[in-house]
């Protein structure tokens, strides 16, 4: 099976545990199930060729120009995360059929499941850093929505918080730390990668991105000191504490360090980082787990201890110490599960977690007493089982480890911590299952039906299977794990044996589990210690930290988003000036190779009159319509300006757009004050006025020296002037670049153009509905009013220039392709032509004859547009791909055609109904239908939802 396939299996079996929970819990669990079988089949599939030393890929170029491809691979290490992820997802859908009640939304604890699954998958897999990053934040969201799946409880919204927040924060920096490997490298690629360990542990870069890196491992595993989240993520269903946090979600991190071993590890910096947080993690998290009543949170903290003894293997840089890493990841998940399983099982017969309240279930409840017991003695190291194997073996690597000369302090430290992890372990079988029964349990405890016990009684059997036979279970597996961290090629020799003899590693061991039962004989006195004793609390500093992050926050953005568009302009704008200059000072600039050329009277005086106009708008701002005609002119030499430079396209284009955006706004100003208030303080516009000085220079430099010099780099115009015509057909290089080269920049913007107008009129419509129409009705002017609004010479003309001008309209599209013009410029002219209308007639009498709505123009524009670029899919080319040729259509003479007509027309009619719809908007608030006269203020003042005077709208 593809690795493809597996990767999108559990996305793709997502969807139907929601929409089967219709037909029953049943039916829900089943496809959650039959899609995690199938991608367990997958990979079991793909495992042979892995066990003999092969790797399986499966490559897809995604976006190669940034380094992403979606590429996978399947190597050892890959195949045990994948086989845990898939295998004990397997019994956790089995084990949450049981176990949740008939109150908790099943299909939707399933889909989350899935989605977390899949990316977690897709981590183990993955062969693109950039990808793998991917799949790392979506496991920090999935999770998320898992441990707040019981949304009822604050502790579960909290839990769900705080797990988000660490492991998000760590993701982002090892965002950081993965792209500065990448650099180093010159590829994102896994593969790639992982061949280069000089060049990478050589660069000056290494350690800010191993910093990077381990903070992204250390805050997913919950390594000290960020390992809090993970006891407070026990709100979570028990199925969820069972899969998260023993093989999947915590392993990740554990992952990663593997992953990266190969080029990371053998350095002092790794070492010393690495090993040391194992080492505290594991003796801080199996103390605190002795002392905990609830039973998952003894759990929880002995996972942490657990985590910490991987991390501290990986972290001793040692091919045989990343062997055990591998074996006790193995083992750890086995027992580790179960015993959640089990804790979750008694949780719901006796219907609590406290082990103050327990006591005496082996003959109430003999199965899941089994379970517990062989799982426990596992976690304590006990021989035959899996899990003294692993702690042997971790035992024996830390007798040769040197820990700043000293060489008892690490194998020390270790023992302390085994020996807290046996107390624990003791605690768990003794304090909940030994001692006589009692009479105040809160509910009748009892074995539950085998649905609930037979996933941790199966993983029990593993753990006693693996113990008696390592070689044989999980030898081939560990093996090649092993050999894909180390990455020397070569399969290591791995035979663990339950005995190797009277040796130092024993004898810690011995010690370990003796000190172990002293401490539990011990726990009441200690337990009373430790609560009375002083110690900081990790989540309190969490909340305190994050609260003065929050105030600190919330004071910078109120300091800085205080609604102000000037301040905002003003920050963005000096800091723009500030890098830009900046930039040219540490630069170096090439010397200037154009001449200057001596400018005309013409270009002087258009000059001039745009740098007055300019001034004439700072100075008058505040008097609006004074503004809206300097506006006019500074378009008006805009226009002549490109005409001027040979651009007669974007002189249509500027004068059309400069006609119809004035209407408009002359349209909106009648319903505004004729002057804007003044509402900024001299200094701030002293202030404005210097950084718009300073910016504007700056600016004009910048034009000035990209004018008189020339670049290597070949200019784009080129590559259009040469492949106008041969290419999209036409002569006319910019209706071309518009309608062809880039028509998908085009086909985006008549969309917003359509928006805009709509958004207009939804604006518009809101008002309607208010008294600000009839407030703006009622309104006095406060200039005499001409008694005829409607001449009768302006009425006969603009009716004799309808025609004139659409043909005109009509000739500017047909040729533009070929001649300055084309569907913009053309729809800007029959749009002025119907405005002229509307300003000459009225609104009521041109909406009277109104024909078509002017949102279905839009959408018909927008339609034939993307009509005409998904028909070139039929022909096999890339969406927008114009055609073009010659037709001879008898009596016409043979003319050239080209499907960017069509997409001109598209652009047309959206051009035309934008302007159209934002005229009718705007004019709707003069004007209403079944009114008695056509006058724009001829208002009625008997209507009834008239005010009667100012005061009263």
């Amino acid at each position: 099976m593809s690795l493809f396939l597996i990767a999108a299996l559990p996305f793709l079996g997502a969807l139907f545990p929601a929409l089967l929970i219709r037909a029953g819990r049943n039916a829900a669990a089943a496809s959650a199930g039959f899609t995690t079988l199938l991608a367990f089949i997958g990979l079991l599939l793909n495992a042979p060729a892995v066990l003999r030393g092969d790797v399986v890929q499966a490559r897809l170029d995604w976006l190669p120009g940034l380094g992403l491809n979606a590429n996978f691979y399947l190597d050892g290490l890959g195949l045990l995360f994948a086989g845990l992820i898939l295998g004990i997802g397997l019994l956790i859908i089995l084990y949450a059929r049981f176990y949740l009640s008939r109150e908790d939304p099943m299909g939707q604890f399933y889909t989350y499941l899935l989605l977390f699954q899949g990316a977690m998958i897709g981590i183990v897999l993955s062969d693109n850093i950039l990808l793998l990053l991917v799949f790392w934040e979506l496991t920090s969201l999935s999770s998320f929505l898992l441990i707040g799946y019981w949304k009822h409880l604050p502790e579960g919204r909290q839990g769900a918080r705080m797990a988000l927040a660490v492991t998000g924060s760590g993701g982002l920096a090892m965002i950081g730390g993965m792209l500065i490997l990448g650099h180093i490298v010159g590829s994102y690629d896994l593969t790639v990668i992982l061949q280069h360990k000089e060049l990478i542990q050589a660069s000056p870069l290494y350690l800010p991105a191993l910093i990077l890196i381990l903070i992204g491992a250390f805050t997913k595993s919950a390594q000290f000191p960020f390992h809090f989240w993970l006891p407070h993520a026990m709100a979570a269903p028990t199925p969820v504490s069972a899969y998260l946090h023993s093989a999947t979600m915590v392993k990740a991190g554990l992952f990663l360090m593997a992953r990266m071993w190969p080029v990371l590890a053998g350095t002092e910096a790794w070492f010393y980082i690495v090993a040391t947080t194992g080492l505290i993690t594991m003796v801080l998290g199996a103390v605190i787990a002795l002392f905990k009543d609830d039973l998952k949170a003894l759990l929880a903290f002995s996972t942490v201890s657990h985590l910490g003894l991987i991390t501290m293997l990986l972290g001793f840089g040692t091919k045989p110490a990343a062997i055990a890493a591998v074996f006790h990841i193995v083992n750890h998940a086995t027992f580790k599960a179960a015993l959640f399983m089990t804790a979750g099982i008694v949780d719901h017969s006796a219907h609590t977690r406290d082990i103050k309240r327990l006591g005496g279930l082996r003959h109430l409840m003999p199965i899941t007493f089994t379970i517990v017991l062989i799982a426990s003695l596992s976690m304590a190291g006990i021989p035959p089982l899996n899990g003294f194997l692993s702690k042997e073996m971790m035992l024996q690597e830390t007798i040769t480890t040197l820990w700043r000369e000293s060489h008892y302090l690490v194998p020390g430290l270790a023992v302390f911590a085994a020996m807290f992890s046996a107390a624990y372990s003791f605690r768990y079988i003794v304090h909940v299952f030994l001692g006589p029964q009692r009479r105040d349990y809160p509910a009748q405890p009892h074995d539950p039906g085998v649905g609930l016990w037979l996933a941790p009684a199966f993983l029990a059997l593993l753990v006693v299977a693996i113990g008696l036979t390592p070689g044989i279970i999980s030898g081939p597996v560990v093996s090649t794990a092993a050999a894909a961290v180390i990455g020397d090629g070569q399969i290591p020799y791995f035979n663990p044996k339950l005995w190797h003899g009277i040796n130092a590693a024993l004898l810690m061991s011995v010690a370990a589990i003796t000190g172990g039962v002293i401490l539990l004989w011990a726990h009441p006195k200690l337990a009373k210690m430790w609560n009375d004793a002083p110690r900081p609390e990790a989540k309190d500093i969490f909340d305190a930290l994050l609260g003065a992050v929050t105030r600190a926050s919330r004071g910078l953005s109120d300091a800085l988003h205080n609604g102000s568009i000037t301040r905002y302009s003003a920050i963005m704008i000096v800091f723009t000036t500030g890098i830009s200059f900046y930039a040219y000072q540490s630069g170096v600039a090439a010397q200037a190779t154009r001449a200057v050329q001596e400018a005309g009277p013409l270009p002087i005086i258009g000059w001039i009159s745009l740098v007055l106009a300019t001034l004439f708008i700072v100075l008058n701002h505040r008097k609006r319509l004074l503004s809206l005609v300097l506006i006019g002119v500074v378009g008006l030499v805009v226009s002549l300006s490109f005409n001027y430079l040979s651009a007669p396209d974007l002189a249509l284009t500027q004068i059309s757009v400069e006609v119809v955006t004035i209407i408009l706004m002359l349209l909106a100003l009648n319903f505004l004050p004729k002057e804007t208030p003044v509402e900024s303080p001299v200094s701030t516009r002293l202030r404005d006025g210097a950084i718009a000085t300073v910016a504007g220079a700056g600016i004009g430099g910048l034009i000035y020296a990209l004018m008189t010099r020339e670049f290597i780099a070949p200019s784009i115009s080129e590559f259009h002037l040469a492949n106008s015509y041969k290419g999209g057909g036409g002569t006319n290089v910019v209706n071309v670049i518009l309608v062809d080269f880039r028509g998908y920049d085009t086909f985006g913007e008549i969309i917003v153009l359509g928006i805009a107008a709509v958004v207009i009129y939804a604006l518009t419509e809101a008002i309607l509905g208010s008294k600000v129409r009839a407030y703006l009705l009622n309104r006095k002017p406060d200039l005499p009013q001409d008694g005829d609004p409607h001449p009768l010479m302006m009425v006969v003309a603009t009716r004799v220039m309808m025609p004139l001008a659409l043909m005109v309209a009509g000739y500017i599209f047909f040729r533009g392709h070929n001649l300055p013009g084309g569907g913009f410029i053309a729809g800007l002219i029959a749009a002025i032509a119907m405005l002229m209308q509307y300003m000459a007639s009225g609104f009521g009498w041109a909406a009277e004859r109104q024909r078509f709505y002017y949102h279905g123009i839009i959408g018909s524009g927008v339609l034939i547009a993307a009509t005409t670029g998904m028909g070139s899919w039929l022909a096999g080319r890339p969406f927008l791909t114009s055609s073009f040729g010659y037709l001879h259509w008898p009596p016409l003479e043979k003319f050239e055609w080209a499907t960017a007509a069509l997409f001109d027309l598209g652009v047309f009619l959206a051009v035309v109904g934008a302007v159209m719809l934002t005229l009718e908007s705007l004019a709707r608030f003069a004007w209403q239908p079944g009114m008695q006269s056509e006058h724009a203020m001829d208002i009625n003042p008997a209507r009834d939802d008239a005010p009667k005077s100012e005061e009263e709208a």
